[in-house]
């Protein structure tokens, strides 16, 4: 499954998983060109407990594809959950299948990524008008798993955006078995707004998702949409059982390095930046060896300093220097030492 060995990397401690109905308090959330493995293998050296998703795959990429290319992933990289895409309860099944011998902890369908492609596959935020077909989807692939099956939704789509339509397509999900939601606290519009605009422009209406959670207290309920700090994830976790966080995690990634003490009650100490970086040398060096371009991993290190004195002059090395043929790890190490410790 193209996995690379835990004793290759010792500075990575793999996590626990847990296969219960409860979930984890704090995520990452699934993102497009963001969240592939490379970046999940950086943010688990900041923090350890958080759950990491795939990027969404959709299942006839799974099915048809390059799976070891799709899925692999390396074992510290857990607790993970692979994001899928698709409509047909049978093809989820299948892939739900696949994704369990791959080793994933979760399984979540996505039922909120409102671009054109996506809806003209019949799956992503447009699934919202189709509960039942979303809820066929769930019972297929809980057969044929004993992982936790999750949807992420968003709270409405164009007209169809009261609160009582995003609780009538929560119960009708839940009744398929489904214990575990992640509400995107916008709507989403399916013509007029591109993917950007729509995690922008539709107002957060953060209240919903706490309605929803004291509608039915028995669900697991996440909240994501606009959050960027630990502090508004407390005050979050105060009205529902977790919180995701999803370009603020691209963009000022050492955000998560107190949480596992914070959200997660750890003892262990973070890593400091320089730590971080020390600790990610070998795993590139790995990956070059295979055959890949640094600019493949460094693009999703680029972001470690915000914030810091030195982060302008780290970030201009690493993008004039990482796409160079031949560029190694020297590159990173020559961009630490422009960033004081």
């Amino acid at each position: 499954m193209n996995l690379i060995n835990t004793q290759v990397f010792p500075q990575v401690q793999e996590s626990e998983s847990s296969h219960s109905e409860a979930g984890f308090p704090l995520s990452v959330a699934p993102m497009m060109d963001r969240t592939d493995r490379h970046y999940r293998y950086f943010m688990r050296l900041i923090t350890k407990r958080t759950l990491l998703y795939t990027e969404m795959i959709t299942t006839a990429a799974i099915i048809h594809g390059d799976r070891p290319k799709l899925l692999g992933f390396s074992p510290e990289e857990k607790p993970l959950s692979l994001q899928l895409g698709g409509d047909d309860p049978q093809e989820l099944a299948e892939c739900t299948r696949i994704a369990e011998d791959f080793g994933y902890d979760e399984i979540n369908l996505n039922v909120g990524c409102p671009s054109s492609r996506v809806q003209n596959g019949n799956f992503g935020a447009c699934l919202m008008a189709q509960p039942e077909r979303v809820a066929r989807g769930i019972e297929a692939m809980q057969r044929v798993t004993k992982l936790p099956v999750t949807v992420k939704h968003r709270i409405g789509i164009d007209d169809r955006d009261r609160y009582e339509d995003m609780r009538e397509f929560v119960r009708i999900i839940s009744e398929s078995g489904c214990r575990r939601f992640t509400v995107h606290a916008r709507k989403a519009w399916l013509s007029g707004l591109n993917p950007k605009e729509n995690r922008t422009i539709p107002p957060l209406r953060y209240e919903d998702v706490y309605q929803l959670k004291q509608e039915f207290p028995e669900l697991w309920i996440e909240i994501n949409g606009g959050i960027t700090t630990m502090e508004q994830v407390r005050e979050h976790l105060q009205q529902v059982d977790a919180v995701m966080i999803g370009r603020a995690a691209y963009d000022n990634p050492y955000l998560f390095a107190t949480c596992d003490r914070d959200i997660f009650g750890e003892e262990i100490p973070p890593l400091s930046r320089h730590q971080v970086v020390e600790a990610m040398l070998p795993y590139i060096d790995h990956w070059l060896a295979q055959g890949s371009n640094l600019n493949q991993i460094s693009r999703h290190i680029l972001q470690l300093f915000t914030g810091q004195a030195g982060s302008r002059a780290w970030k201009r090395h690493i993008s004039e220097n990482a796409y160079l043929p031949g560029a190694g790890s020297d590159v990173i190490r020559a961009a630490l030492a422009k960033v004081l410790e």
